[in-house]
């Protein structure tokens, strides 16, 4: 199985001002390519030569699962943006009340997370099968999956996501990932939950618009190595 590069559902300028174009064409085309090239050079003849990004995340060690992780967070990072104006689905904004308090309390816990994480790693919110949400920040590649958490959004903070438009101002950068954030996808994450579906990206679009193409095109991808 062969693990080629996603093509982004919005243009490298669509997220401006908050991203640049910039950086969009080194994180996407050259930092995520990156962890998809080293991949793809690791597994022939090994075990995880056909198995899907999450069964790597579950199983595997070392470099294999470095990358395979690194290549998964990116797709579920870009996949969590979007240039449109979306809104969390009721049962999500719910959910996130009853839990947080309210949607700011939820949003200034993760961006103290966040700021917290020492060193590279990203911040995640994530669910468990009583359906406790949880803010989780993980280091460098690891991902909640691999402690049986259901991932339902997640920021990237290694400085190459926000370096060249924010310097060393992190804070900044995480307050304007809540103007990007993809809240259609994240309810779609939510919503699935009990089926656990949210760590793979399938049955989300029903039409042929590029941002559901992109979807599609992953899922495909994880059904290819099943």
């Amino acid at each position: 199985m062969v693990h080629e590069l996603i093509k982004l559902p919005y243009a490298y300028n669509a997220l401006e001002p908050i991203m640049s174009t910039e950086t969009l064409q080194y994180h996407h085309g050259k930092h995520h390519a990156g962890y998809i090239s080293k991949l793809n050079s690791l597994i022939p003849g090994t075990e995880y030569e056909t198995k899907s990004l999450v069964e790597m995340i579950k199983h595997a060690e070392g470099a294999i699962f470095n990358n395979a992780a690194q290549v998964y967070n990116h797709d579920f990072f870009w996949t969590n943006l979007s240039p449109e104006n979306t809104t969390p689905s009721l049962a999500l904004d719910s959910i996130i009340n009853a839990q947080f308090g309210s949607v700011e309390a939820f949003k200034k816990a993760f961006i103290e997370k966040g700021l917290a994480l020492f060193g590279s790693g990203w911040v995640w919110l994530c669910i468990d099968e009583k359906t406790n949400l949880s803010i989780v920040s993980t280091s460098n590649a690891d991902n909640p999956i691999r402690s049986g958490l259901v991932p339902l959004m997640v920021c990237d903070v290694w400085e190459h996501a926000y370096y060249i438009d924010y310097r060393n101002a992190r804070a900044d950068y995480l307050e304007g990932f809540w103007k990007l954030v993809n809240w259609k996808f994240v309810s779609f994450n939510y919503a699935n939950h009990e089926k656990h579906r949210g760590d793979y990206f399938s049955n989300f679009c029903s039409d042929n618009t590029p941002y559901c193409d992109y979807v599609d095109s992953i899922d495909a991808m994880e059904n290819a190595g099943s």
